[in-house]
């Protein structure tokens, strides 16, 4: 079932919101994207759900499949395996999941995007709640994902892996899938201006979007390819591969920033795959 959420409802803003680079912390960070998300999930699942499918699991724009790679293992051995899956929008994943046997729950921060999950169905619980939060006991779950989900959104992503790792049991897997932390220095372009860096990789200062009162309803954190690793490692996982998926030539489409052009050159995806010790 879907749990009560802890935050508050957040209005829709009365203007375009305003672009920047500046802090936001952790309730500021949860409270805008649980409010972006709620009010845009029902566009994105229109723009997006065909390429995502009702119960496919993709790792990102590329269209990287699950069921082509294995990096929760096998699919023939995910039956009856307890999976979480953090930041699941409409729970693609989760379904996906489920069809092979294994006991997912999913769990967004977006009430509207379970709502979705809903409206497409699946035997699975559903629950409401923040990533660097999670309401399981430890030792709870066999193996853990994230495609897109919660990570880039959080303010102490640090936080997220210690949680993840304190609800699997030794030897489960945690696979989690961002944007490419390399895009951070390009502008968030499909086309040609897209390809000319513009910014300093090391930035680490949020991209907020704010209402007229200075607020965010849009949040997305950076960390450097060296701050993920690190995160891993202190929580106690151990990093056992990092995929960058390259752009396949079977996919015509733009999502975002993410387009052949660029994923011709640049990669767009970081897919990072950790075992709890």
């Amino acid at each position: 079932m879907i749990q009560d959420s802890p935050f508050d409802t957040v209005d829709e803003p009365e203007s375009e919101p305003e672009a920047t680079r500046r802090t936001a912390g952790a309730a500021e960070s949860s409270r805008a994207s649980r409010g972006w998300w709620d009010r845009n999930a029902d566009d994105y699942q229109t723009e997006h759900g065909a390429f995502l499918g009702d119960d496919r699991f993709v790792w990102g724009p590329e269209g990287l499949d699950e069921a082509d790679v294995g990096l929760l293992g096998p699919a023939q051995e995910l039956a009856g395996r307890s999976v979480l899956e953090i930041g699941c929008g409409a729970a693609q994943c989760s379904r996906w999941l489920a069809a092979r046997g294994a006991r997912p729950v999913a769990l967004d921060l977006s009430y509207r995007q379970l709502q979705h999950s809903r409206r497409i169905g699946g035997a699975f619980p559903l629950v409401q709640a923040d990533a660097g939060a999670l309401p399981f006991a430890d030792g709870a779950f066999e193996l853990a994902c994230s495609a897109y989900g919660g990570v880039p959104f959080v303010a102490d992503s640090a936080r997220v892996m210690r949680e993840v790792h304190r609800v699997l049991r030794p030897g489960g897997r945690w696979v989690f899938s961002v944007t490419h932390p390399i895009r951070w220095a390009f502008p968030d372009e499909p086309g040609p201006e897209g390809l000319t860096a513009g910014a300093s990789y090391f930035d680490r200062t949020p991209y907020v979007e704010q209402d007229e009162r200075g607020a965010a309803v849009y949040v997305e954190h950076h960390r450097t390819i060296g701050d993920r690793v690190r995160e891993i490692a202190a929580a106690g996982f151990r990093l056992v591969d990092l995929l960058e998926p390259e752009w396949p030539r079977w996919n015509s489409q733009e999502w975002g920033g993410w387009s052949p052009l660029r994923g011709a050159l640049l990669p767009g995806t970081a897919i990072f795959v950790c075992v709890r010790d």
